[in-house]
């Protein structure tokens, strides 16, 4: 665990610096107060700043570290995990993968990749006040998804507005939909919509 040792003249003070360095939450730290803060003889003589030392307990970054190791390990896959934190939001991009493990941790569609996302999510955030958003990528595979189905909704649209008929898609999980009806929020002649129930709820392209 790292720790970390903070002088200064409350100790709050000291606190809220150790916090900052460390680049973690209040609620992931236990404290322990070394020196109480004094302020002498007259206020004057023998004037002593509070010390604290910080612990981190519950870091985000080496929860998902951790977890990440575990689950290739257990699943004998290549690959290793580069974490990092940016405020509430932990980016996890899977690196040095050979590509026939690549293709079994994303799996159909990258279901397997958003199972993989959803149980660290619930690791990271166990006991936490404050959620922590948690992301997973493997060698970019989400920004190339991503423009696929920009280029997928744009083609339909297309469809759509060609046949004048809705123009159903394959059904998606709720950040894909989301890729879908931004890419077609601005598009003149046509509007989104999901039906279904999950996980077979899908995006309707009708025109207007």
């Amino acid at each position: 665990m790292r720790s970390i040792v903070k002088v200064s003249k409350t100790v709050e003070e000291a606190i809220e610096e150790a916090v900052k360095e460390l680049g973690v939450d209040r609620e992931d730290v236990d404290v322990e107060v070394m020196e109480e803060p004094s302020k002498g003889l007259f206020g004057l003589i023998g004037v002593k700043d509070a010390k604290v030392k910080v612990t981190v307990v519950n870091d985000p970054v080496e929860i998902t570290q951790n977890f990440i190791d575990m689950l290739l390990n257990k699943m004998q896959l290549s690959g290793r995990a580069d974490v990092n934190r940016k405020n509430t939001t932990v980016f996890v991009d899977i690196k040095d993968i050979n590509s026939s493990d690549m293709g079994i941790l994303i799996g159909r569609r990258g279901n397997t990749l958003d199972s993989v996302q959803y149980l660290l999510s619930l690791a990271v955030n166990r006991n936490r006040e404050k959620y922590i958003r948690v992301l997973v990528d493997v060698k970019g595979y989400r920004k190339k998804r991503e423009e696929t189905l920009i280029r997928l909704a744009h083609r339909m649209a297309q469809k759509a507005k060609y046949s004048k008929r809705p123009i159903k898609l394959e059904p998606m999980n709720p950040y894909e939909r989301r890729i879908i009806h931004s890419a077609l929020q601005n598009t003149d002649g046509v509007t989104t919509l999901s039906e279904g129930e999950e996980p077979y709820r899908r995006v309707v392209i009708e025109v207007k």
